[in-house]
């Protein structure tokens, strides 16, 4: 009992070490590292770690400090490995949210905390550079776009290059502290620009995040290589988050924007590239935990997105007119600026204004709610003026199946355009040339479209209805008949007839030759006939067999269940001309269905109500072509 004793307290305590471990770096929500040239190969380097006040352990935030570097040569070549840098503040400084709680109608709580790492190093002057590397240990565990985020640590680096190429650069600096409040299904606008010292071009994208320390090594000595997070499908470093508009950053200006719409964490890695001479020669790269909440803004400035295109209201190919839809929530009043350079006359205090620009091009509208007031909120978008695309093509409207129709693009467009597509609704492929031509090869009418884009990305449809006529000089159904009977043969419309073969008929070049059957066999006949009104050609078949005698079909089963398959209980008459009595009788020998009619069937009813699973007895007198009376009789099963 006793080593069972030790045993559970033994691994109380390890599950217990394991849990903390695991847990250690779950307060850091990101980082940064950038540097300043001193001169003389002589860099101050600035770690600054970004954590979780509200909800980070208190332990785990004291254990921050002090922090541990690694620097590595270009190659990977150790040139100091866990250097220990002590930060100036032990508990770090408290960023304010930097958002006005009075516009939203129920704040989230947030405390961001951030603690800076610096100290000067001297480095060799070295032809490759340098790399400076930062690794923590774990962590959030709700992280919703990458694999396992609990047992997933964090690397922070950044890039000093060659000091003879690049000049004693100096790192890149974001503008803004990374934001704490991110609203669902609110416009998310947020500046992740930076400034660069040596006034270098900068450019901006997302990308990929980096593994770091494990739970049982939550500080660890950085080391030369960097192992890539796996996100969790459907998202990627390049789409981090979920959104409607999507979240994107603009390459040249680094602005991020969309709507999102998943509550949630959200590793979001940014890096910014400096260029000279159109050489990239650094990166300096942010991560952050993006938490998206539902903070409900009580302002908000809302223009829809009608276009394809980034951040574009719309694409108005028609004139020069445009009416603006306004779906701002909250506000009492509205500013609208329609983004006219050479004026100040393009704005409009109106709900949904409606506006006329002057000229084709691309415009940039702003929408502010309640201006001046503290809780103003705006939103801007593109709008895109290129008239005037307007689709057309030339076609026949009737024609044959079989026949080749030319359709021919007559579109009319301010500016090249730059794409087809034909859609013949007739499941055939679409034709992407800008004239097609195409053959229908059944009969009926056709809604064929064409879609025609110009250069502009203005896009115009057309659909026009072409007739391909369904004339069919119809006989009949096939049919089976005794030897020595007549067929009367009629066809209903056309001109032009002409049966093949002739053989029995009475006269092949007419709409209702009579066939008479002296020999038994089976015959086929075709008969090709006129559309007067379109002058279409069609043909028709039919076939007829003759027998010896005259026989009764008499179908053994059948299913009255209404799904509408031999629902009825119907005999089959060849060579009889009438019959006198076709009757049906239940197993108590009552007759519950009489007719005379050769056509009637039974529905496996009588008066009006279902007959039961079971076998019903039939029987059928008949007067043969001869006159004479057969009787046949037996049993049909009624099945459900």
């Amino acid at each position: 009992m006793k080593t069972i004793t030790k045993f559970f307290l033994g691994c109380l305590l390890f599950c217990l070490t394991a849990t903390s471990l695991s847990s250690f770096a779950s307060h850091i929500v990101g980082g940064e590292i950038t540097y300043v040239c001193l001169g003389g190969n002589r860099y101050k380097i600035t770690v600054s770690i970004y954590r979780d006040c509200l909800g980070g352990i208190a332990g785990a935030i004291t254990e921050d400090n002090p922090a541990l570097i690694s620097i590595f040569r270009s190659d990977n070549r150790a040139y100091l490995q866990g250097d220990s840098i002590r930060g100036s503040n032990q508990n770090g400084t408290v960023i304010p949210p930097n958002f006005k709680n009075d516009c939203v109608t129920n704040p989230p709580q947030t405390c961001l905390n951030r603690i800076v790492f610096e100290k000067e190093y001297t480095l060799d002057n070295s032809a490759t550079g340098y790399k400076v590397i930062y690794q923590r240990c774990c962590r959030n565990g709700s992280i919703l776009n990458i694999i396992d985020p609990s047992n997933s640590g964090a690397t922070y680096s950044c890039e000093i290059p060659a000091a003879a190429a690049a000049q004693c650069n100096n790192s890149a600096v974001f503008r803004n502290f990374p934001p704490q409040i991110i609203c669902i299904n609110n416009p998310l606008i947020y500046d992740h620009s930076a400034t660069d010292p040596d006034g270098d071009s900068l450019s901006y994208e997302f990308c990929q995040a980096y593994n770091g320390g494990a739970s049982n090594n939550p500080r660890p000595v950085p080391n030369a290589i960097m192992d890539p997070l796996i996100y969790q499908g459907p998202y990627s470093y390049s789409r981090p988050m979920g959104g409607n508009p999507r979240i994107q950053i603009d390459a040249k200006t680094g602005m991020i924007t969309g709507t999102p719409n998943l509550q949630g964490r959200f590793v979001v890695s940014v890096c910014c590239h400096e260029w000279r001479n159109g050489v990239r020669i650094n990166t300096t790269t942010r991560e952050f935990q993006f938490v998206v909440t539902n903070c409900s803004k009580a302002v908000i400035a809302d223009i829809p997105q009608y276009s394809t295109d980034y951040n574009t209201y719309i694409v108005n190919c028609m004139d020069y007119t445009v009416a603006f839809d306004n779906l701002s929530r909250g506000a009492t009043t509205y500013y609208w600026d329609f983004g006219v350079r050479t004026t100040e006359a393009d704005t409009s205090t109106a709900f949904q204004p409606t506006y006329t620009y002057p000229d084709s091009g691309t415009y940039v509208v702003t929408l502010i709610v309640n201006k001046g007031t503290t809780c103003s909120d705006s939103i801007s978008r593109f709008v895109k003026v290129y008239p005037k695309l307007q689709v057309n093509y030339d076609s026949r409207l009737v024609a044959c199946p079989g026949d080749t129709i030319d359709f021919m693009d007559r579109t009319s467009s301010s500016y090249q355009l730059s794409s087809w597509q034909w859609n013949f609704n007739d499941f055939t492929k679409v034709d992407t040339n800008r004239n097609a031509r195409h053959v229908f090869q059944y009969g009926g009418l056709y809604n064929v479209g064409l879609i025609v884009q110009n250069t502009q990305g203005c896009v115009d449809t057309l659909f026009r209805k072409i007739l391909i006529d369904p004339f069919i000089p119809f006989i009949g159904r096939d049919t089976t008949i005794v030897k020595g009977e007549r067929i009367y043969f009629n066809i209903p419309s056309g001109t032009n007839f002409q049966w093949t073969p002739a053989t029995y008929l009475s006269n092949p070049s007419i709409a209702n030759p009579v066939g008479y059957f002296t020999d038994e066999g089976r015959f086929v006949y075709t008969v090709r006939a006129r559309n007067p009104e379109t002058n279409c050609t069609a043909t028709d078949t039919f076939v007829v067999r003759v027998i010896s005698n005259g026989f009764l079909a008499i179908p053994n089963a059948f299913t009255p269940n209404g799904d509408g398959v031999n629902d009825r209980f119907r005999p089959l008459y060849v060579g009889y001309e009438s019959i006198s009595a076709f009757r049906i009788y239940n197993r108590y020998g009552e007759e519950i269905f009489v007719s005379q009619s050769m056509e009637d069937s039974w529905d496996g009813t009588f008066n009006g109500q279902d007959q039961e699973v079971g076998v019903y007895y039939w029987l059928i007198q008949a007067k043969d072509r001869f006159g004479q009376l057969v009787e046949d009789k037996g049993d049909v099963s009624l099945l459900r």
